[in-house]
């Protein structure tokens, strides 16, 4: 998936309906959508997003400040 892929525009977080940020692929981590309202990130498999809310894990508090700073623009 790519940043200006205009789903990303309609896509939403399955729990508050709010929308999501896409993490791009880096060493050790997959291509992921996230949620920073909710600290949830949910998978993206095979270029298809998994938003089930039972996809979608909880980040720690850590990992979230470093999230939060790969989305800054």
């Amino acid at each position: 998936m790519k940043p200006d892929d205009p789903l990303l525009k309609i896509l939403a977080c399955p729990l508050d309906k709010g929308p999501l940020h896409l993490l791009a692929e880096t060493a050790g981590q997959e291509e992921a959508l996230y949620n920073p309202r909710l600290q949830r990130r949910y998978p993206i498999v095979d270029g298809i997003p998994q938003l089930l809310p039972a996809s979608g894990e909880q980040v720690p508090d850590g990992e979230h400040e470093e999230l939060l700073k790969r989305m800054a623009p």
